[in-house]
């Protein structure tokens, strides 16, 4: 009785072993294995393709865990600033942002980032200089941050200006992406 018992629990274990591994079927409800042998992607880069699917809270974890592995780099103080711009938490996108223009100050796409954040506070003074810096320091090249300079200079002569519209502001991040945050109207 003993022998069937420990022959039978070694068949389960057995049996156990073999299930799964690399030859799981591709109908399988189950995850395919990880290779851990590949380089896991730039955290970076995942936050903003997160940012790209309109996902800014796990964008924000995603530049927040990227900051823990390379340190408060101003690109990711800026994508953190950023994040927390489409949140709406305008307080923590702005000191962001300003830690980030602190490291590296000629940095065109994280000045009109901290415009729109000024604009949304209704800051349009301070919103168009930090845009006509935006600007300048960008050549005028960018199609993104010279909306947004059109728009901060039509809110500061009327600042009743499209009030009833709602307003699409246009973020610029490293790189060749540009995003739009829409201002509901209230």
């Amino acid at each position: 009785m003993i022998r069937a018992t420990a022959l039978l629990t070694i068949c389960f274990f057995l049996a156990a072993c073999l299930t799964g591994g690399q030859s799981v079927s591709p109908d399988s409800p189950f995850a395919p294995p990880v290779d851990t042998s590949k380089d896991a992607v730039d955290p970076v880069i995942v936050g903003w393709r997160l940012m790209g699917a309109g996902e800014y809270e796990l964008a924000l974890q995603t530049f927040y865990r990227a900051a823990n592995t390379h340190g408060a780099t101003p690109e990711i103080l800026a994508a953190a600033g950023t994040a927390n711009l489409g949140l709406g938490r305008l307080g923590q996108a702005e000191d962001l942002l300003r830690q980030s223009l602190d490291k590296q100050p000629n940095h065109a796409e994280t000045w009109n980032n901290l415009g729109i954040v000024l604009m949304e506070k209704g800051a349009f003074p301070e919103a168009e200089l930090v845009l006509k810096k935006a600007f300048a320091l960008d050549n005028g090249e960018s199609d993104a941050i010279r909306d947004n300079l059109r728009l901060v200079l039509a809110k500061t002569e009327n600042p009743a200006y499209d009030d009833k519209k709602i307003q699409e502001y246009k973020l610029v991040r490293r790189g060749s992406s540009d995003y739009l945050i829409r201002q509901t109207p209230e």
